[in-house]
């Protein structure tokens, strides 16, 4: 019920006239397509420029993906959404302007949503800019920004603008098997985007969002749990503790203090970009449908406990949507270019 697609990278993006027939085909279907927003060609030339005066370091990569690339990208792939009118999430938003747009749609009753990440709100372009290839470590795409930058992501996040906070969760070792596999001093372009992360997502979020009066307990709810669970068609048996629900259920103990280690994830990665960050507020005891799979911090759960859920549609209750006239019959002289005759031709 749910899939993303690409407007940059060479072996997966697609044409704005491809997009348009996956968001419509989507629509007729009630899946909900996901994207990575930024623009292909900005991004080249602006690489091409770098290396060509000889700019290479880890820290030019978030030279190379302007925000403006995001911002166009996320201006075109709203256009689009709107004209057919189907949901679509756009995915790691990490520019101001990027979630003014989101905004802005929202504010329009187009059905647009967005999430931001930890490295948005917590890593800035410096931590590329460290010594040798320490930089690679924090390489991601969309790059991580400035401190002005998360600030106003913080207020969208207060305000709804992004309905998740969450993660690709795309690790890369440092070493030749992941960050440095076409050597030990590759320009930015050779070195794997991604980092690690999934697992420090949510304690950062309460530590920096709930510890620190920044989002109320409600809003953190919401971010990691509810609001996915309606998006991709499991509420309400996820996401909420109700009567009929599975009973998922995390209890944190808002004043443990814990440093971020490498050693204490389980992503078999060789290093934490949240390596050293002390976050206050830890779950300690995890219940899954009723029953007990972390007691005071161990897993405690037998292989095979998990259970296929099959999902249901995107729940768009309060989206009224946002449809171009020259799609409507009664306005283009009868011309029907959304029927669900669009289900053939898959």
């Amino acid at each position: 019920t749910s899939f993303k697609v690409f407007m940059t990278y060479d072996l997966m993006k697609i044409d704005d006239g491809q997009f348009l027939d996956i968001l419509s085909i989507a629509r007729s279907y009630g899946a909900l397509t996901m994207v990575h927003a930024e623009n292909d060609s900005i991004i080249k030339w602006t690489s091409e420029k770098l290396l060509k005066k000889g700019y290479n370091a880890p820290r030019y990569h978030a030279i190379s993906h302007p925000a403006m690339a995001e911002e166009e990208a996320i201006n075109r792939a709203i256009t689009l959404s709107k004209f057919v009118d189907a949901p679509l999430m756009i995915v790691h938003v990490s520019t101001i302007k990027g979630a003014e747009l989101v905004q802005q749609a929202r504010l329009e009753g187009a059905k647009i949503f967005a999430e931001t990440c930890p490295q948005y709100l917590f890593l800035t372009r410096k931590d590329l800019d460290l010594p040798g290839m320490e930089g690679a470590k924090y390489m991601c795409s969309p790059p991580v920004r400035d401190k002005a930058t998360q600030t106003a992501l913080w207020r969208h996040i207060q305000t709804g603008t992004f309905s998740l906070f969450s993660s690709d969760h795309a690790p890369y070792r440092f070493d030749k098997s992941g960050k440095l596999s076409s050597g030990p001093q590759p320009s930015f372009k050779k070195i794997a985007n991604g980092m690690p992360g999934l697992a420090a997502r949510l304690p950062l979020l309460f530590s920096e969002g709930v510890m620190k009066g920044r989002i109320t307990l409600q809003k953190f709810v919401e971010l990691s749990a509810t609001n996915a669970a309606k998006m991709y068609g499991l509420y309400p048996q996820k996401g909420s503790i109700v009567i009929g629900g599975d009973a998922d259920i995390a209890i944190w103990d808002p004043k443990m203090k814990r440093q971020m280690r490498v050693e204490d994830q389980n992503d078999n990665m060789d290093y934490s970009p949240y390596e050293g960050h002390i976050v206050t507020g830890w779950p300690t005891t995890v219940l899954s449908r009723g029953k007990l799979v972390i007691s005071d911090g161990i897993l405690v759960s037998e292989p095979g406990e998990g259970r296929y859920l099959r999902r249901k549609k995107i729940d768009l209750t309060g989206y009224p949507g946002y449809r171009a006239d020259e799609l409507e019959p009664a306005l283009n002289f009868g011309a029907d270019l959304q029927s669900d005759s669009s289900k053939e031709d898959i």
